[in-house]
């Protein structure tokens, strides 16, 4: 398992050294810089004045250099300050991961406890009326674009019926837990939803498979309970691909939490990076992009400890070897 892990870490800072690269030259030659927002909301500022700044701030030097700069000063652990906020990048991520983790961990533990049994259930009667049922939702719920549903849902229950909040993270007075629930059900809801399609489909499609095995069939056959066929047997060999799924998903979760933060004006990771590419604040998009990445990879390594949890022919050194 050692040997696993530290090829895994070796591999992963590789990957975020190379994405950041890959970032900061993509945010380097984006039009404009801090300097031109100076320039547009002071116009006193002369074309000499920005030279100037521009050399204060390394901008006139090639983008090579500033990155190795940049990169030497993050291995020492200053990640730069943001100049939207006027504070160092940390200090501004850390309540901003707090409230996407919250959010993103609610909606991918409703998706989770919902779709299993959902796709089991849809598995156990196929080509019924219920699986039919559920795969039309399904099918809508995965066609269905995240920042529609959200419009969808602020019209419905926040317009409409006056029932929520159309956004933000609570009252200004506080307010108490409860209230800040209530700010938090439709974003919830919508991440839910778009997890929610693509997890029961493949929850569906990989017990189907598992009860179609000869280790059931032979279950069958020496009397075991339709309970013990289906938890015992199929069940865990179907949870197979789809921890891998699940996994994998939860980076793309947090992409589609930028549309969805932005929809609601929820202060998370999505929304800070939405508002930091806006703003022309470097140091804070970089960041929260690159901690983007590392999500993406631990959700590819948590898929493989998933993997040796439940099939007990998998072991660490066999993913080692495959590799």
């Amino acid at each position: 398992m050692s040997r696993f892990l530290s090829t895994r870490l070796v591999e992963s800072l590789a990957v975020l050294a190379l994405m950041s690269f890959i970032i900061y030259g993509l945010i380097g030659l984006m039009p404009g810089d801090p300097i031109d927002v100076m320039i547009a909301s002071n116009p006193k500022l002369t074309a000499a004045d920005a030279k100037v700044l521009r050399a204060i701030y390394g901008l006139d030097r090639p983008i090579i250099d500033r990155y190795l700069e940049w990169l030497g000063a993050s291995l020492r652990g200053d990640f730069g300050y943001s100049r939207s906020f006027h504070r160092p990048v940390f200090d501004i991520l850390g309540p901003r991961l707090l409230n996407t983790v919250l959010l993103l961990g609610s909606s991918s533990l409703l998706a989770i406890l919902i779709a299993i049994p959902l796709g089991m259930w849809a598995a156990l009667r196929a080509h019924g009326l219920f699986d039919e049922a559920i795969n039309l939702l399904c099918f809508a719920g995965v066609s269905v674009p995240s920042f529609w549903l959200a419009l969808v849902l602020i019209l419905v229950f926040a317009v409409g019926l006056g029932w929520l909040p159309a956004g933000g993270m609570g009252p200004v007075d506080g307010g108490g837990l409860l209230a800040h629930l209530r700010y938090m059900i439709l974003p919830v809801t919508s991440l839910t939803i778009a997890s929610l399609a693509s997890f029961t489909r493949f929850m569906r499609a990989s017990m189907l498979d598992a009860l179609r095995q000869d280790y059931v069939r032979t279950a069958r056959a020496k009397g075991a309970s339709p309970q013990r066929v289906v938890l015992g047997h199929a069940l865990r060999n179907a949870m197979l691909p789809v921890v891998t799924i699940i996994a994998l998903d939860f980076g793309a979760l947090f992409s589609g939490a930028l549309v969805t933060e932005t929809m609601f004006a929820y202060l998370g990771m999505g929304k800070m990076i939405y508002d930091a590419i806006i703003g022309n604040d470097f140091n804070l998009a970089l960041v929260g992009l690159l901690f983007a990445t590392l999500v993406v990879l631990v959700g590819n390594f948590f898929a493989d400890v998933g993997y040796v949890a439940l099939d007990p022919r998998v072991s660490f050194r066999s993913l080692e070897e495959q590799r």
